[in-house]
């Protein structure tokens, strides 16, 4: 798990020249969390402000429309951050769930905390900076595929940036984070398999 601090270590001094040495006020205030498979790690209305790492595994963010469908917003997987952006940004009780798809592991802090930290380490700052970014790209990311790409666009392009995940995933949840049906995503995926045959 120290791996973890590793890469953050290495992410601040990146950033903004910040030695590993100089690290230990940020990660004194981080506690490792350990979830199962299908675990939830936030719920719908929880206002907790959890700002996580992903060492291992996978996590998904849904939620549950008025007819009962799941409908799934993102998927995140190792060395990425997960959080909640109704909670961070917003500051609201969390519209969605973010449930473990495996078992997973996290270094989390407390973001009310690492500000309170910024206050008086602002070299650190960069960090937060970057997650933030990170997370607004990503947002801007799926919308833009939404409005630029075909389904089978963005089936494709989730294949080559993340191969892995399409067997560690199940097809409902990739086919509902494209914005399809699993019928649909069968579709597709027999297409491209019929073309790597030809």
């Amino acid at each position: 798990m120290l791996e973890s601090i590793d890469t953050l270590q290495q992410l601040l001094f990146d950033l903004a020249g910040v030695l590993p040495a100089d690290t230990e006020p940020l990660f004194a205030m981080t506690r490792w969390v350990q979830l199962e498979a299908n675990e939830t790690y936030i719920r719908k209305g929880d206002a907790s402000r959890r700002l996580a790492f992903i060492e291992q595994g996978i996590m998904r963010a849904y939620l549950i429309k008025d007819n009962g469908e799941e409908a799934t917003l993102f998927l995140r997987w190792e060395g990425q951050f997960i959080a909640s952006h109704d909670t961070i940004i917003h500051q609201q009780p969390s519209r969605f769930i973010y449930k473990a798809l495996e078992p997973i592991n996290l270094l989390e802090i407390d973001y009310g905390v690492l500000e309170d930290i910024l206050k008086l380490h602002p070299e650190y700052e960069p960090l937060r900076n970057f997650f933030l970014m990170r997370m607004l790209a990503d947002s801007l990311k799926t919308m833009e595929s939404f409005v630029t790409q075909s389904p089978e666009e963005r089936y494709r392009e989730l294949v080559t940036e993340q191969f892995d995940l399409i067997n560690r995933v199940p097809g409902k949840y990739i086919a509902s984070m494209l914005g399809i049906t699993p019928v649909s995503l069968s579709r597709i995926r027999k297409r491209m398999h019929a073309k790597t045959k030809s």
